[in-house]
């Protein structure tokens, strides 16, 4: 029989590859255009993958090359070899200088579109960062600052877009009206809670429904300390984005080819086939990890009083406010905390299904973190105490020790978390 560990990184596969791009995005792409060209514009951690299958998509339909134009950026370590439209790799989740370039690159692509081209906008998670077109009189570095501070803080993902989307040339719709009178065609793999367009890469080609007095009330909510520069932009009206009815979206459509709920399908079908209940508790959770931690260890453990034998499902964006200067992620930290509250029987798996979990933005950062009821045992036989690197937020540090961090390298797609508890395992 598999072990508990197998069986659940074997789920964390099936739902990785329901979402990735060769499975997802062929059948949904629309036909080239009659007379002009075919301009593909892609940003996210997915971006590289969504490039290199619609690329060779449309060779293989016979598009000229001379036909096509376009620009990828994806996050450093997530490029993809291509034919035709190059591929950028950029700073991931606080952006940099190629991320900047590639960003001017992809406005210049969109203003030079015509009303006989097709603008194809593939996205997914990580555009917010690698598309980086900070507002007049903000800088890089000042952007940086922002990013970070919203980062630090706790802020929901949502929160984070709206504040990006009030700094941005580019995202909140703005990309959609630097492409006009071009029709745009947006494709999105979605990591946001509920999938929400205007959410999803901060909505470059989507109507913006926040206003830049939602992004100063974020700020003071938040009590970030940012650049001068900031305030000044957040205070400044040419920087409110374009809202429900705006010309700008007349010719544009958009589309979600994967979401979190499909990949979170794939693990409990396959659950399903091993002969365990599913307990699906939906892919938009949201909170502070360890929280949600805890109320998952008590739902374990009433299925495991009841004799069930179960897979407790979850995917969303849950967030770490950092307290400590130690190293991890949301799931590398919601595995921490369970690691003193699983009962023998129990095991777990949280991971990030782009292949990294927070981390210092490397492609070779661990996605998550397996536990199970001997993990807290284990550590303390190494000196380690489970609560000393949750309080410094060292999750890396701690499950590195024990080797239960999990790494399978980037995934080229990106439904946000993932996270499944064993009870009654093998």
């Amino acid at each position: 029989m598999t072990s508990p560990r197998s069986f659940l990184e074997d789920l964390f596969r099936a739902a990785v590859a329901a979402a990735h791009p060769a499975s997802c995005l062929p059948g949904q792409l629309p036909a080239p255009p009659a007379h002009g060209r075919l301009i593909l514009l892609a940003a996210g951690k997915a971006a590289g993958a969504m490039i290199e299958v619609a690329e060779g998509h449309y060779l293989a339909q016979g598009v000229p090359p001379a036909r096509m134009a376009g620009l990828a950026v994806a996050r450093h370590g997530y490029g993809r070899p291509t034919r035709h439209v190059p591929v950028v790799e950029a700073g991931h989740p606080v952006p940099d200088a190629a991320g900047l370039a590639a960003a001017e690159r992809t406005l210049a692509l969109a203003d030079a579109a015509t009303a006989e081209d097709l603008v194809l906008v593939l996205l997914s998670g990580g555009a917010s960062a690698n598309w980086i077109a900070p507002a007049p009189g903000v800088s890089l570095a000042e952007k940086q600052a922002v990013t970070r501070a919203l980062l630090r803080s706790g802020a929901s993902i949502g929160e984070i877009n709206t504040v990006r989307k009030h700094l941005s040339r580019l995202k909140g719709g703005r990309l959609a009206a630097r492409a006009r009178p071009a029709r745009v065609l947006a494709l999105a793999i979605s990591d946001v809670p509920g999938d929400d367009p205007a959410v999803i890469g901060s909505g470059p080609t989507v109507p913006d429904p926040s206003w830049l007095a939602d992004a100063r009330a974020i700020v003071a909510r938040r009590r970030l300390d940012l650049p001068e520069s900031v305030p000044r932009a957040l205070a400044d009206p040419a920087n409110e984005s374009p809202k429900p009815g705006d010309p700008a979206f007349a010719g544009t459509e958009f589309g979600l080819v994967a979401r979190p709920a499909d990949a979170l399908a794939a693990a409990a079908a396959k659950a399903r086939a091993a002969g365990y209940d599913c307990v699906l508790l939906g892919d938009h959770l949201e909170g502070e990890a360890r929280e949600v931690a805890a109320a998952h260890a008590r739902l374990a453990h009433e299925l495991q009083a009841a004799g069930r034998r179960a897979v407790i499902l979850s995917g969303g964006e849950l967030t770490v406010t950092i307290r400590g200067e130690g190293r991890g992620g949301p799931n590398q930290e919601y595995a921490l905390a369970l690691s003193t509250a699983l009962s023998p029987g129990m095991a777990a798996l949280a991971a990030d299904t782009d292949g990294t979990d927070g981390g210092g933005g490397d492609a070779a950062d661990p996605a998550g973190a397996y536990v199970d009821a001997a993990t807290a045992a284990r550590a303390r036989a190494l000196g380690l105490d489970p609560a000393a690197f949750l309080a410094e937020n060292d999750s890396t540090g701690f499950f590195s020790r024990l080797g239960d961090l999990l790494r399978p390298g980037p995934t080229f797609t990106n439904v946000n978390d993932f996270r499944a508890i064993l009870v009654g395992g093998p």
